[in-house]
């Protein structure tokens, strides 16, 4: 989607301000749900439209700071939608949630520049990838195989180590995959920005990753934008370049979380448990990007924190449906020093099939699952007779 050129862009100013949304009234024709504006305030604040109220005002979301913000000041509309960068310049850079460099690397001003919200690919161009992700992890690797050019999950309370397994699979791979990784952190904390930073220049691979990060920190809005600006740089990769793509992705409850308080802040009704009434829709919006074509694959790896360990959550439960295989991690096992705190009983993958991984690794795999089903049996038969009485 090409800008406008200037003199045809529709022009308005500030009328209402609630937090990060803020409320703009236009002399003339209202721009499109999801434009870009730019407010003319001294940090060139951008705006997202996000509802159109009348037939004069829109409302918006703030993509950075607001605090100078004030009624009346003057909105101008860019004419397209958020944009994020693409091209082979970003790998070894760490962007902002924006598509903006927060390294001290080069200039990226120059490159193309795409919009965060393309169509979807058509369903005739999509293809099944072939073959199983092996991350080095016996436990993964033989009881919940991952699909290349799948989607899969780590699903776990707070401080069961669904970062540090993340880290885990990056180091493992990093010598072994020969296609470009992404790595997209969503609220995520700047030590652990930093640390994996100087991790992959440690290892030798941050020239063949591009990093992503939409901070702890910052507005909603950018939180909740940070998974479509890496999605728009990874489709690049898979189809401009032809490449494989490794999308790793930590932490889609935050995603789920930043767009519950953007839904909370344009005063939208809530649904079950307080989540907004779009979360399907929009957890789909972001996961239905990931996918295998007729150019490359894209595979993901995702940590999704549960709840309060509670699995029957939505922002869980609407993550399931769209993974392939589901890695569970118990707290449990976690208290008793066992990492990773894989619970192997309730993690599953629709790739363990004779058809898949072969009759020798099935069998296996299913004698170890009926072993360790046996021994947590035999666990509550003895805590149950060296109970007190």
């Amino acid at each position: 989607m090409s800008a406008l050129p200037k003199t045809d862009r529709p022009r308005g100013q500030i009328s209402a301000i609630n937090g990060s949304i803020v409320d703009v009234t236009f002399d003339g024709v209202l721009p499109m749900k999801r434009s870009c504006l730019r407010a003319d305030n001294q940090a060139q604040t951008l705006l997202e439209v996000a509802d159109l109220l009348n037939v004069s005002t829109a409302r918006a979301i703030t993509l950075g700071e607001s605090a100078d913000l004030a009624l009346g000041t003057r909105v101008e509309t860019i004419g397209q939608a958020l944009s994020a960068p693409v091209g082979v310049q970003l790998l070894g850079r760490m962007l902002s949630g924006l598509g903006r460099p927060i390294d001290d690397g080069p200039d990226i001003s120059q490159l193309e520049r795409r919009s965060i919200h393309p169509p979807p690919v058509p369903l005739a161009r999509r293809r099944k990838a072939e073959g199983l992700f092996e991350t080095g992890i016996k436990i993964i690797d033989l009881l919940c195989p991952m699909e290349r050019g799948g989607k899969s999950g780590l699903f776990g309370g707070a401080g069961v180590g669904k970062t540090v397994l993340i880290g885990e699979i990056i180091h493992n791979m990093a010598s072994a995959y020969g296609g470009i990784s992404l790595f997209c952190g969503i609220g995520e904390r700047c030590r652990e920005a930093e640390e994996l930073y100087r991790e992959l220049e440690d290892a030798g691979v941050r020239k063949n990753t591009v990093l992503v990060f939409g901070q702890m920190n910052e507005v909603p809005a950018i939180r909740w934008r940070t998974g479509h600006t890496a999605m728009t740089i990874a489709e690049y990769f898979r189809d401009d370049l032809g490449k494989d793509v490794l999308v790793l992705i930590d932490n889609i409850y935050r995603f789920i979380q930043a767009g519950a308080e953007v839904s909370a802040l344009l005063g939208h009704a809530p649904s079950r448990v307080g989540y907004q009434p779009t979360l399907g829709s929009e957890i789909a919006d972001l996961e239905e990007r990931i996918c295998t074509t007729d150019h490359g694959s894209m595979t993901s790896i995702q940590a999704i924190y549960v709840p309060a360990d509670d699995f029957t959550d939505p922002g869980a439960t609407h993550v399931f449906s769209h993974l392939s295989a589901s890695i569970i991690l118990s707290r449990a096992r976690a208290a008793e020093g066992l990492y990773p705190a894989i619970d192997p009983i309730r993690s599953r993958s629709n790739q363990l099939s004779p058809a898949i991984v072969g009759a020798r690794h099935y069998t296996i795999a299913q004698s170890v699952r009926r072993t360790l089903a046996d021994y947590e049996c035999l666990k509550d038969i003895c805590l149950l007779y060296t109970s007190p009485s």
